[in-house]
């Protein structure tokens, strides 16, 4: 061993020594103390490992310690984090879809603090159920029977198969199999629910005769799938659900869809599609609808069935409605976000989801003027204002895309190297890259975070000193 190496061996300090340092020693307030203790060993360990690799650098006790607390962060810092969306995807699935609204947010804080009413009757003074919450305003809303919520929209299609079609046979347009995130497919939670699956039709064309030839004395359902993560455009045909309700009827099963994504509002009077509501669905007789509660709803995650009551009592009492149960956060939640839904006006301008996707092209034109006025205040950056398209994301409005604008940033560094700056900084946020230009989408970007991110892009030129 050559003896600068030698020399810088003996510079590592002693863990003790470490763990009796000054600035070590406060850390004992707001880190526990196992974590410290590995943290210390980890970077002695770190530093010795470079000297292994023949690296040439210098260090001090200081230069330890720093290590130390950087890897006491990485370790004791929550893995979910919050992040500033920049994409312009609003449903953005792996940015964790809806927002809640603040109020919603408060009434959660209130839930979690305190005991509740979640299975207690507070009138009759005895055991109640968790399944009564949310479900009136829910009623009110689509004009169903009754409901019942679960703890995704995957579950309540699993559950609602299970209880109405376990060993026989549900039918299903071939052009309706969809495939959701993660390669779930709706043929595959069909077959797990004990139902017979029966596939009709072609995957462009299914007509009402592919229907009637297929129903037979083991049939139980007509299942009805939206295909909201994808169009089929052109020489395509399909039956809708008021040709179904009166074939059902007469055949005597059940009609049943799944929504998906499922809006409570029309929304094509802010440029996109129009899709029938959850309240169409109910108007046209279909006997169950299940939709996602965090998606175009903009609240919780959750699964929410809605219908006859008749249906909705035999699936209250499937033993695997336990199995799908849902939480007393989500139960307060999806019931505050459905409050704004009594007023189509306040659901719009309060629920974050819905006021994103009506927010005017002018108003977020003016936020990204302001936010670059900010930047160019304290970075010399080569950005501009450019028109983009943002995305409702979540599976929903494939085919749409809403007008918006973004700044786009040509840093002088590798794009790669400031695009991920910006992502692993403190508040993380994410961006797109195209053409070695950044791009911040202003329409999911809120003006409480500007000076975050002004903050940032001006800290990010230490990048340049980070391994790659």
């Amino acid at each position: 061993m050559g003896t600068n190496l030698q020399e810088m061996f003996k510079k590592l300090p002693q863990v003790s020594e470490i763990l009796e340092s000054e600035e070590i020693l406060q850390a004992y307030e707001e880190y526990p103390e196992s974590l410290i203790k590995d943290s210390v060993r980890e970077s002695i360990e770190f530093f010795r490992n470079r000297i292994l690799n023949k690296e040439e650098f210098d260090f001090y006790n200081k230069d330890v310690i720093d290590k130390a607390f950087e890897l006491m962060d990485k370790n004791f810092s929550p893995s979910l984090k919050p992040v500033i969306n920049a994409t312009g995807v609003i449903l953005h699935t792996n940015l964790g879809r809806s927002l809640l609204n603040e109020k919603v947010v408060d009434n959660l804080c209130k839930i979690a603090g305190n005991y509740s009413n979640l299975e207690y009757d507070l009138d009759e003074g005895k055991r109640g159920s968790r399944y009564v919450h949310a479900v009136e305003l829910l009623k009110r809303i689509t004009k169903a029977e009754d409901a019942v919520v679960v703890n995704n929209n995957a579950s309540a299609v699993f559950l609602t198969l299970n209880t109405l079609a376990q060993n026989k046979e549900a039918i299903i347009s071939r052009g309706e199999l969809v495939e959701v995130g993660g390669s779930f497919r709706i043929s595959s939670i069909m077959e797990k629910s004990g139902a017979k699956l029966v596939e009709v039709g072609s995957t462009n064309k299914t007509h009402m005769y592919d229907y009637e030839d297929n129903i037979n004395e083991e049939t139980a359902l007509i299942m009805k799938v939206h295909t909201s993560n994808y169009s089929v455009v052109g020489f395509s045909e399909s039956v809708s659900g008021d040709e179904l309700r009166q074939l059902c009827d007469e055949k005597g099963i059940h009609l049943i869809e799944d929504l998906g994504s499922g809006s409570l509002i029309d929304l094509s009077k802010f440029g996109l599609s129009y899709e029938r509501t959850v309240k169409d669905c109910i108007n046209e007789g279909i006997d169950l609808v299940s939709f996602s509660g965090d998606k175009i709803l903009g609240g919780p995650q959750a699964g929410i069935i809605v219908g006859k009551k008749e249906l909705i009592s035999k699936i209250k009492k499937n033993q695997l409605l336990r199995a799908f149960r849902v939480d007393k956060f989500t139960l307060g939640a999806l019931e505050e976000t459905l409050k704004f839904y009594l007023d189509e006006e306040k659901a719009i301008a309060n629920i974050p989801t819905l006021k994103m996707i009506s927010m005017p092209k002018e108003e977020i034109l003016r936020k990204a003027e302001k936010l670059k006025s900010m930047i160019e205040k304290e970075v010399d950056l080569n950005m501009e204002i450019v028109e983009s398209q943002s995305e409702v994301g979540g599976g929903a409005y494939p085919l749409d895309k809403l007008d918006s604008y973004s700044i786009a940033i040509k840093p002088d560094m590798k794009v790669s190297e400031f695009e991920r700056g910006l992502r692993l900084s403190k508040d993380h946020i994410i961006g797109t890259v195209h053409d070695d230009t950044f791009f911040m989408d202003l329409r999911c970007i809120f003006e409480k975070d500007f000076e975050r991110i002004v903050k940032v892009i001006k800290l990010n030129t230490i990048l340049k000193k980070m391994p790659m």
